[in-house]
């Protein structure tokens, strides 16, 4: 009997992790009966009861395993590692909060044993923000162009993947693995199934600007290389530019010697124009050294504090 696996990352998710497992169970045993399964909940360092109920839902049934983070390792790093400790023959990742649709997993599922050995969800629309979502759509649009690796768009990572794909992710080592940049540069040939996503069922989204402007740049500085060339080309323009000025300052001042005032206004607005592509350019260097920072240290993906029904302590 094939055992399918559920990695479910948690982060403050009190109010869904029960819902979410009888939901789980529910569908098991109605539409996938013939399966083996294990539920494994990694939680990213919890401060309210999420914690309290995944060890309770460890003791009142064995198909739930848990990881305790010892703290919040990311929102990349956390359901990375929890899909690598999973045993199944294959794999579905999917978020708490109810957003990922629990009805798809049996069609991630039919098409799977049809031979995808990738099958996941994008989104066509979304009952969340519909700025937040044009946003996207926008960001993917222009990645897509930049990128030389294909980008899925509107993908947040639910899907199911084959052990096969699995045992990718555990030979990459990776210290800051972005998962949806790695399905689409290594993974096999996929399924893609579309889908509307839900509202979350209860609780507060964790992500705000500053996490999704995270995820912007993991992807860019991973998987694009117009971040440096642009300052190349952008400060050939401006040098180019300012030389032309130079000469037509130079000849105008020549002619019309007399007359003619620069003024101190070009060299001030000068000063701070490149200021500022300086300023920027440094900026995004930046965040690409501070990619290649975290590589080159190669720390850990998580610490644990806890394991929740493992027979070892790695399994």
């Amino acid at each position: 009997m094939k055992k399918i696996s559920i990695t479910i990352p948690c982060y403050n998710e009190e109010e869904n992790v029960y819902p979410l497992h009888d939901a789980l169970v529910e569908m098991f045993e109605r539409d996938l009966p013939n399966y083996e399964y294990e539920l494994l909940y990694i939680d990213n360092c919890s401060s309210d009861r999420t914690r309290e109920f995944l060890k309770e839902l460890g003791k009142q049934d064995k198909h739930v395993k848990a990881i305790l983070n010892a703290k919040n390792f990311g929102q990349f790093n956390s359901p990375y590692y929890g899909m690598m400790q999973t045993t199944g023959d294959c794999t579905i990742l999917m978020a708490a909060d109810f957003q990922d649709p629990v009805e798809m997993v049996p069609e991630y599922v039919a098409e799977w044993e049809k031979g995808y050995k990738i099958v996941i969800g994008r989104k066509t629309s979304s009952k969340e923000s519909s700025i937040v979502y044009h946003l996207r759509s926008l960001y993917y649009k222009m990645i897509k162009k930049f990128s030389e690796v294909e980008q899925i768009e509107h993908f947040t990572g639910f899907g199911l993947y084959d052990k096969d794909f699995i045992d990718v992710l555990r030979n990459l080592k990776d210290p800051t693995p972005f998962l949806r940049g790695i399905v689409a540069e290594l993974g096999y040939k996929r399924k893609e199934i579309p889908y509307e996503q839900p509202q979350r069922r209860a609780g507060k989204t964790h992500n705000n600007w500053y996490s999704l402007y995270d995820a912007a740049m993991l992807s860019f500085t991973s998987y694009t290389k117009i971040g440096l060339r642009l300052a190349t080309f952008i400060g050939i323009f401006v040098g180019t530019l300012s030389l032309i000025i130079a000469v037509v300052y130079l000849i105008m001042k020549l002619v019309f010697w007399d007359t003619f005032s620069a003024g101190m206004a070009p060299v001030v607005i000068g000063m701070f124009f490149l200021g500022a592509v300086q300023l920027f350019f440094l900026g995004f260097m930046g965040e690409y050294i501070l990619s290649m920072n975290q590589r080159i240290m190669n720390r850990p993906l998580v610490v644990e504090e806890e394991r929740i029904n493992f027979d070892n302590k790695k399994d």
